[in-house]
């Protein structure tokens, strides 16, 4: 598809008000600008980004319902899914309160260069989640192309508490990874495809117990 397609592509499956689709114009531009310098996607999908990022990123604010009110991004990069749910969220008048935990100081930076510029309430915080001996708390986490499944759950185990929901998108190997990890964890989740790939889908993570 070429980009006015994949607009007209992501309008349709959204439903977004204009003014959504002029703030990801802005963030379209910012991204394809800063990413000479900061390598923020990877630069086959440059031509792509309405389908690979954006819309792959929106698909999550239908899983997400009005009682929830925090969401964290773990290992957000350049701003997915994090930053599109935030705009999805003010699209659709719900009240929820993003959090993006990048490790990397250069790609914070730009984090909040987005922030700023289409002036959305979402806080920023630069450290290695799996260095910190913390526990991370929130209704919804999101992770995407962030670590290998496994350590995923690991971080899950040992680190996040009182979730709802926690969401981790997967490729074509994911049915494989399940398999795998059902050896180590008694998962309790939904599985849904998703709508940019036929390859990929996103599972939505709700109980995680470590099998002995």
């Amino acid at each position: 598809m070429d980009r006015k397609e994949q607009i007209d592509t992501f309008s349709r499956l959204s439903r977004v008000s204009r003014e959504t689709i002029i703030s990801l114009k802005k963030y379209e531009d910012l991204l394809i600008n800063d990413n000479k310098t900061l390598n923020l996607i990877g630069n086959s999908t440059i031509k792509d980004i309405w389908h690979r990022h954006f819309l792959d990123s929106f698909q999550v604010i239908d899983f997400i319902d009005k009682n929830d009110r925090n969401l964290i991004d773990l290992g957000s990069g350049a701003g997915f899914p994090g930053l599109i749910l935030a705009l999805a969220a003010v699209d659709r008048k719900m009240s929820l309160k993003i959090t993006l935990i990048e490790k990397s100081k250069k790609k914070t930076f730009f984090l909040n260069k987005i922030i700023s510029e289409l002036d959305l309430n979402v806080r920023v915080i630069c450290e290695n989640i799996l260095d910190e001996d913390k526990k991370f708390v929130s209704d919804v986490f999101v992770a995407r192309a962030f670590k290998p499944f496994q350590i995923v759950l690991e971080l899950m185990h040992k680190k996040v508490e009182n979730y709802k929901k926690f969401f981790v998108f997967l490729g074509k190997t994911g049915n494989k990874e399940l398999l795998q990890a059902s050896k180590n964890w008694d998962i309790k989740y939904k599985q849904r495809m998703s709508i940019t790939n036929s390859d990929s889908f996103i599972i939505e993570i709700n109980n995680l117990k470590k099998i002995n």
